[in-house]
């Protein structure tokens, strides 16, 4: 009624809709209620981290940003709000090829057979290439994710797909990480990781190379999942004009951002270096990924049952330790629900 009445009359209107005039005019002078106020007070809060968050943040993120600032607040009611803000987080895109085999070059065995869980830093690293289209041209970008965290420890750009792109990325893993100990490095089956230039890198190097089968998406999916992240967070909604653009942007999205503010489902709804940083303070190197389903990607027969199974009944020190932590009381009780 009153989106119409410069159209309508009140009381033509009252009289169709079957309200009385009297009621219509003291609703429209009635103050807003104790909810509606929290519900205002709320969507300012949600609208503020959706901003901070690059407008990347969906319902789930922007709950876990609320409960770690001690807003105790249901996630159907944060979506909710969220809808009627017009406020959500982004989409994904298609894919380019960029893995090319060479038929030459043996393969490293499959160490990790879809297994992408481990209980420490430095134990299982993966690693793969994608591409940022520009104006200019492609730049590509090879990226190895330590799997315990989900931490980019080691990157590389270059205007050209080849072998020492992968070998800077690894390198500066190596350099950041220190004492790997033997690490697993699992990639593809490109002909940059099939390499003997790779090969000789990992060796001196002591990292133990694992390559998973080929045209099978499972068996190198966490790093595609941050491919998918960085695709639909940073290079969808941006046009640049050439590789150096591109490249500032991607750095700033890797260092400045995903590291170290963009909270992560699979961790608890933590960044990976708050992730690592409390699971130095706790004393322990045990992972979050034994009970979250995404970790255990599908496998083969009574394997696939023998390792869901065994996931889904462990419970792990750090998961213990953030459910337990002291949350701060809500800044105003009219936000519980």
């Amino acid at each position: 009624m009153r989106a119409n009445q410069a159209i309508f009359r009140i009381t033509s209107m009252c009289r169709v809709l079957g309200v009385s005039t009297g009621g219509f005019y003291r609703w429209r002078s009635r103050e807003m209620s104790e909810r509606a106020r929290a519900d205002a007070e709320l969507t300012k809060r949600i609208e503020v981290i959706h901003d901070q968050s690059r407008r990347t943040y969906g319902a789930p993120r922007i709950h876990a940003e609320l409960r770690e600032d001690g807003t105790r607040v249901g996630r159907k009611r944060v979506a909710r709000l969220m809808r009627q803000a017009r406020i959500a987080g982004v989409s994904r895109r298609k894919s380019f090829r960029t893995t090319r085999r060479d038929e030459r070059q043996r393969p490293a065995p499959d160490l990790v057979n879809r297994k992408f869980t481990a209980n420490g830093p430095n134990q299982l690293w993966v690693a793969d290439i994608t591409y940022v289209p520009t104006v200019a041209g492609f730049l590509f970008l090879a990226v190895v994710l330590d799997v315990w965290s989900r931490k980019i420890v080691g990157w590389a750009m270059g205007s050209r797909l080849v072998t020492q792109l992968v070998v800077d990325a690894m390198s500066m893993a190596v350099e950041r990480r220190g004492r790997i100990g033997g690490v697993v490095h699992h990639s593809d089956q490109g002909c940059q990781y099939t390499s003997i230039e790779f090969g000789r890198h990992c060796r001196e190097a002591g990292v133990r190379p694992s390559m998973g089968s080929v045209g099978d998406c499972y068996d190198n999916a966490m790093c595609e999942s941050f491919f998918a992240t960085l695709e639909c967070e940073l290079l969808d909604r941006h046009r640049f004009t050439d590789r150096a653009e591109a490249e500032l942007a991607v750095f700033d999205f890797i260092e400045g951002f995903y590291n170290t503010r963009r909270r992560h489902s699979a961790i608890g709804y933590l960044a990976p270096a708050a992730f690592e940083q409390k699971a130095h303070q706790i004393g322990t190197g045990a992972a979050l990924r034994a009970d979250t389903p995404s970790s255990v990607l599908p496998l083969k027969g009574e394997e696939a049952r023998r390792r869901a199974t065994a996931a889904a009944s462990q419970v792990t020190p750090i998961r213990a330790a953030i459910s337990s932590k002291p949350r701060r009381s809500a800044t105003t009780s009219t936000l519980n629900c």
